[in-house]
């Protein structure tokens, strides 16, 4: 299926590795030009490389997405470079799960603040391409965590923010064709990722959770991957507002 995608200017947070990686790749294959930022220069420049033998356009940058003013100038930058910015994906986050206050204010500060400000520096070019095109959008990467928990942790409640947040987005920009969608996974395993060592150091946990993924798995960084850059594209230009929940059927939940 052709998404539409192909010349497409995209920004994602936290495009090095898991998730952001997979959406990144998943977007040049589709034949978007990215950008990616994350905290970690060498991987920054491997993934860039990366991409760019996909024969896309992108760049990328070590960028501190806790700093509001760095991770704003590198945004405008980026959407100076590539020539605008079609679509937007905030991913990022601390990952904090404990209930204490520098959890809380650490995915505060990253996971809310940091797709706040994301958002700001890229409305201009958004409502650009949205003025031209007909469509612009902004995809947020959540959890399930969200509506599910087991103990008092600040990751849940933080995750549910972000929810409710691109809701009101997508009503207040509704009228200018700016789309906010998010994609919450259930548990998503890979090599060097939080299920990874949970499995290396916590095994009875690793499989006790395992046991409770009704599909004998967890998701891989591409499913979830290819949800999030379906909602981006042209071809979800009618659905925003909504919170797809990937999760293989671990929640309980009813969704009406």
């Amino acid at each position: 299926m052709d998404l539409q995608l192909k010349g497409k200017n995209a920004v994602i947070l936290g495009g090095t590795r898991g998730i952001g990686r997979a959406i990144a790749e998943r977007l040049a294959l589709e034949g978007a030009n990215v950008a990616i930022c994350a905290r970690d220069k060498a991987q920054v420049a491997e993934t860039v490389a990366a991409l760019s033998a996909m024969g896309v356009k992108a760049t990328g940058a070590s960028v501190d997405i806790m700093d509001g003013a760095a991770l704003k100038g590198w945004i405008s930058d980026v959407g100076t470079e590539l020539g605008g910015i079609d679509l937007l994906v905030s991913n990022a986050g601390a990952m904090a799960q404990g209930g204490d206050p520098a959890s809380w204010e650490q995915n505060f500060k990253l996971d809310v603040l940091g797709m706040v400000n994301a958002f700001d520096a890229a409305k201009p070019f958004l409502k650009k391409a949205a003025a031209e095109t007909g469509d612009a959008s902004f995809v947020i990467i959540a959890s399930i965590s969200a509506a599910e928990t087991d103990n008092a942790s600040s990751y849940g409640p933080i995750k549910a923010a972000l929810i409710h947040f691109a809701k009101g987005l997508a009503r207040q920009y509704a009228s200018q064709h700016i789309r906010t969608n998010v994609v919450s996974p259930g548990t998503v395993y890979f090599k060097g990722g939080v299920w990874n060592t949970i499995e290396t150091n916590m095994p009875e946990l690793f499989a006790t959770s395992m046991a409770r993924n009704p599909m004998g798995r967890m998701a891989t960084p591409d499913d979830i991957a290819n949800a999030a850059v379906f909602l981006s594209s042209p071809l979800s230009s009618f659905t925003s507002g909504i919170n797809m929940v990937v999760d293989g059927a671990l929640s309980r939940r009813v969704n009406f």
